[in-house]
């Protein structure tokens, strides 16, 4: 795609560049065939608490496994049900 770009204007504030890209598409302003993907290690997943209603038993057997692994039990459910669902 080697169609010559636009250079991206200067903007006073956010409100003027916002307002801009709202009217106008990246591809004048961008070769996006050049793209390259982000790596960003730095960012952490976001987490949603969620409340679980588990019969005592079970939470019980949760807590003497994740105990025997030396792992806090909320996150060996968590790898649990990851792993369930890559099944």
């Amino acid at each position: 795609m080697n169609k010559p770009t636009k250079a991206i204007p200067k903007f006073a504030n956010l409100s003027e560049e916002r307002a801009y890209w709202e009217s106008h598409d990246s591809t004048d302003h961008l070769d996006w065939s050049k793209a390259k993907k982000a790596t960003l290690p730095n960012l952490k997943p976001t987490t949603k608490t969620i409340s679980l209603r588990l019969p005592q038993h079970l939470l019980d057997s949760i807590k003497v496994e994740a105990n025997s692994r030396d792992v806090p039990y909320q996150s060996l459910i968590k790898v649990w049900l990851q792993e369930k669902l890559r099944q």
